[in-house]
């Protein structure tokens, strides 16, 4: 029996999140809707810009992992903060949400703990301006192969794929869980991210157990257009995942194929969907359940996330699942 259902490896980066207007992203010069990387000058002037902010442990990854763990699996997260207070409030964060952080903050000299600030708009799209700090600097000597080989599955995120470093943490994690039976996966993360590295996503497809992704980032990795992207990455992954805004979530493992319808709402705060489907998708795959199942968990899992601000579940997620008639 391995000691954790799910481990991730990811940037640990704090959330720090505030309402604002189109006009104040036009003013502030931030692109809406998608992720921007900036540096420490331009993170302190929108930190002091913000109104009303609150925050949160968060990272794509490190976000699926609360999910996860709010459905009562075990879960740990191989993420690098520094000994600061954001670094001191990440760890603790993350341990009061049921997830291990089995690296101690790194101590002075290092970068500073990263963090992210996310403007949310009245239609609820998130607008993330994330400077990654120590992030950035996640290498093989933050990879406990005792903690990666002692896990069911593997969780990666592609943004490690942006540093060397991260390059080489995301190869020695995935060699030590497969190494141990276990399954690797990655999320794609961004359009913009699988440009920076459609050569080596294309090759991680053929590698790796599954791969998430939404349909832009699909094309992206395929240059080609959804149906071609999806029957080309079926093709040659073991299982394949893509969700679709306001569209039927398409899963894929073989010759088995299941569509997931989903309801169109209006999102209070659209941070986290694609987390936290992952989170109810990899607790389907973790339990044992059918594609479509697990399909149905992921989705069950972003309508919970969207109806509030932030990234992470406030409502029972097993509960929900109960009242959809999903096994818990």
């Amino acid at each position: 029996m391995k000691t954790y259902k799910v481990v991730g490896i990811g940037n640990a980066i704090v959330d720090v999140i505030s309402n604002c207007n189109d006009r104040f992203l036009s003013t502030m010069g931030i692109e809406k809707g998608i992720m921007q990387l900036i540096e420490s000058e331009r993170a302190l002037l929108l930190y002091d810009a913000m109104r009303d902010r609150w925050q949160a442990p968060g990272g794509s990854v490190a976000n699926t992992l609360a999910g996860i763990g709010n459905l009562g699996l075990k879960t740990a997260f191989i993420g690098r903060v520094r000994d600061d207070a954001l670094g001191r409030f990440y760890a603790e964060g993350m341990a009061g949400d049921g997830t291990d952080f089995p690296n101690a903050p790194k101590p002075e000299g290092e970068a500073p703990t990263s963090r992210s600030m996310i403007f949310v708009t009245p239609d609820g799209e998130r607008s993330m301006n994330t400077y990654l700090g120590i992030s950035a600097e996640l290498g093989p000597e933050d990879v406990d192969p005792r903690v990666a080989g002692d896990t069911e599955i593997l969780f990666l995120e592609g943004y490690l794929y942006d540093k060397p470093k991260g390059k080489e943490a995301f190869t020695a994690a995935a060699r030590a869980c497969r190494a141990a039976g276990g399954m690797a996966g990655i999320t794609l993360s961004d359009p913009f991210c699988v440009d920076r590295h459609r050569a080596d996503f294309r090759k991680l497809v053929t590698e790796l157990d599954f791969v998430i992704g939404n349909e832009h980032e699909w094309e992206s990795l395929y240059q080609t257009d959804l149906s071609a992207a999806l029957e080309q990455a079926a093709a040659e992954s073991g299982l394949i995942v893509c969700t679709r805004s306001g569209h039927d979530v398409v899963l894929v493992r073989g010759d088995e194929e299941a569509r997931v319808p989903v309801e169109q709402v209006t999102p209070v705060d659209a941070t986290g969907a694609g987390d936290q489907f992952a989170a109810g998708f990899l607790y389907g795959l973790a339990t044992g359940q059918p594609l479509e199942v697990a399909g149905r968990m992921g989705v069950v899992a972003a309508r919970e996330v969207i109806s509030h601000y932030g990234a992470r579940p406030e409502a029972d997620l097993r509960a929900l699942f109960a009242e959809a008639g999903l096994p818990v």
